[in-house]
């Protein structure tokens, strides 16, 4: 898939707000800084698009971007930072759950995860309550370009035998480098296919 144009159209605090036109979401979601607003400036080929931070918990809203004039690619707010209030992070937990369960233009989900840390935690609940839910999705591995191949071939596998435990079948999971733009291509056309 070629992405010819991206402009952002909107942001949301609630589901409620998101666009109501009849264009599906492929949404990316993932632990405060893993790199979601750089995975999105290089997949659409538009520095700045996704405002990136140093900043982990900077995405707070929902955020619509139209892409090709077809779809639309979501960015959601970071979930598990710290660094917040604690009334904040129910908020973002409520906005994230809110529009991954019931918003019904959803049509896929990217999960990112940072592939330079074992699994952690807060990324497997996630992805477990994805499955509880029947929610299609993907795991990103980002951050790539970070690791050796060897060791990063070596986290991923750790990763999947830690999910072998509790499905049947694993994800489509996909390796990611914002800085190199390795899995773009990739990533690119299993949306293409979903779509």
């Amino acid at each position: 898939m070629l992405i010819n144009r991206a402009q952002f159209v909107c942001s949301s605090e609630k589901v409620s707000q998101v666009p109501r036109d009849a264009m599906r979401d492929i949404a990316f979601i993932g632990r405060s800084n893993v790199g979601k607003s750089s995975l999105i400036n290089m997949l659409t080929g538009v520095k700045g698009l996704a405002k990136v931070s140093a900043t982990p918990g900077k995405t707070r809203l929902i955020n619509h971007f139209l892409i090709n004039g077809s779809w639309y690619l979501v960015d959601l707010p970071g979930y598990g930072y710290a660094r917040v209030s604690k009334a904040q992070r129910s908020g973002f937990a409520q906005i994230i759950l809110d529009y991954v369960l019931r918003c019904e233009r959803m049509h896929y989900l990217f999960v990112l995860v940072d592939s330079r840390l074992e699994p952690q935690k807060i990324d497997l609940r996630f992805i477990g309550m994805l499955g509880e839910n029947g929610i299609p999705f993907g795991i990103i591995f980002t951050k790539c370009d970070k690791l050796s191949a060897a060791q990063t071939r070596r986290n991923v596998d750790t990763y999947c035998r830690i999910l072998a435990e509790q499905w049947e079948e694993l994800p489509p999971m996909f390796l990611s480098s914002s800085a190199t733009g390795a899995g773009r291509e990739e990533i690119l056309a299993y949306i293409g296919d979903c779509l």
